[in-house]
This record gives C-alpha cells, structure tokens and sequence, in this order.
C-alpha cells in the first residue's frame, strides 16, 4: 500500500504564524508546494445533505461543508479540484471527473458504488413497500454488488491509476444508516433497518476488496457514525426529508465533518 503521501511531504509545510485574537500564536498551514488533490466520487462526497450548495456546481450540490472541501480548507494544497457530483455511478466519474488528475496529483478521494447499486431505488422501496418487498429489494441490489459492480469499480480504479501513478488515493465507504431498537418509533420495521443496515456492510466489503487490490487504501465511515445513526439520539444522517427528497439518507453537515472529515484525514 503506498504511504500517505502529504504525511511524506510534511516536512515542506511552511507554517505561518497568526496573532489570536488573545494574544495566543496559532499555526497556519501556507500552500504546500506542488501537492494537488482531486476529490472524485457521488454525493457523500459532494456533501449532499450538508447545506450551502455552491450555485456554481448546478445538480452536484458540492458544499464547502463537504469533507474534502473542509480538508483542504485545513491542508491548503496548492492545487484542490473537487468534481464530486451527486447521482454519479461508476460510468459518471469515467465520462466526467477524471480530468484533473494528471501524472503530478498527489491525493484523490473517492466515494462511489452506491448509486451503481440502486441506493435511491432500494431506499423508495422499503419506505412505501412492504418489508417483504423491501428485504426482496435489497437482496437484489446485494447480487448486483457481487455480479457486477467489482468490475465497474476496476474500470473507475484502473483509470485513477493510470492518470495519476504516484498518487494517493483513498476509497470512502459508506454509514450504516439505522440503530437498531433505537428511538424510532414510527417508519420501516427493525426488519427492514437491519437488511439495510446488511446490505451497507455488504456493499462497504465490495468496495474494501477492489481498493486493497488496486493498492488505494479503504477508509470504513461506519465506526465514525456508531452512535450517530438515524434513531439514534445525536443522528448524523438525514432521515426521509419531504420538503427535500434528494437529502434524505445523506450525511449533515455534521456527519461530514464529525464523520466523514476525521476518517479522511487519518487516511491520507
């Protein structure tokens, strides 16, 4: 697995010191030198769910509140793209996001999958279906997880490889979304919740797979969200948000910087 390769330039970091406003010195990180990082992947990379969408990124929904927006507000690379697009699927990111990687990318992020699964039509199903249909549904989606998606992730894997060779690259997983026998009282039965819950740890090892045998590091989100899942007493997920469809079952601003921004940064 190749090293982290911001920790490896660490000793170029220029830090500049900044009067506090009591009078106490702290730290700023300056650009570093010829670090370029490319932030790739869907929604849960976007920031879907986190709030103040840049109008500039139209139907991406990308947010400053967004996890690699929110580290390289922190590490200042001197150069950061940041082309995560809500909706994408494997074929997006191949037709759509691969431009700014090149031979001298340091770091690329990525989550992506879910969408390639059926993540939005699984979710519609258990919430106004039966859980029969649901867990029949899910199931489903598990089998395309086995037969289909692996190769789809090879293709999106091979091509970040091939465009940036000494880069970086960390594959996100995705949260578990329900604590069982939590507070929920109303919504999908704890059999639905728990098939879901399944079929997230089922897509998470998939994607742990192809990254491990690419040589990309996989950084799991679901021990960062125990505790902060829907039903539970601090969630961190979006539960079904009538008045914004699109940002149920995405992470808050919270779960992207409580979540999501830690894992990340312990990866790279």
């Amino acid at each position: 697995m190749k090293m982290p390769r911001f920790a490896a330039l660490a000793s170029t970091l220029l830090l500049a010191a900044g009067a506090a406003l009591f009078g106490a010195g702290q730290a700023a990180a300056a650009p570093q030198a010829d670090f370029g990082y490319v932030a790739l992947g869907d929604s849960y990379s976007s920031g879907v769910g986190a709030g103040n969408y840049d109008s500039g990124s139209g139907a991406c929904k990308r947010t400053p509140r967004a996890y690699p927006a929110l580290w390289a507000a922190s590490h200042a690379p001197q150069t950061f793209s940041f082309v995560a697009c809500s909706g994408a699927r494997t074929n997006d990111v191949l037709a759509g996001q691969l431009a700014p990687l090149n031979s001298g990318t340091d770091l690329v992020s990525i989550t992506i999958g879910g969408n390639d699964a059926g993540f939005s039509d699984v979710m519609t199903t258990c919430v106004l279906q039966s859980e029969a249909t649901c867990v029949s549904r899910v199931n489903e989606a598990k089998a395309y997880v086995n037969s289909t998606l692996p190769a789809r992730l090879d293709q999106v894997y091979n091509a970040i490889e091939s465009r940036s060779p000494n880069a970086r690259v960390v594959v996100l997983g995705y949260p578990r979304f329900y604590k069982l026998n939590g507070t929920c009282t109303t919504g999908l039965t704890e059999g639905e919740r728990a098939a879901i819950n399944g079929a997230a740890d089922h897509l998470n090892a998939a994607i742990a797979k192809r990254a491990a045998d690419h040589g990309f590091a996989f950084a799991s989100v679901a021990g960062a969200f125990t505790g902060h899942e829907i039903c539970s007493g601090s969630p961190w997920l979006h539960s079904v948000n009538w008045l914004n469809i699109g940002e149920s079952y995405h992470p808050t601003a919270a779960g992207q910087s409580g979540g999501y921004l830690p894992v990340f940064t312990n990866a790279a």
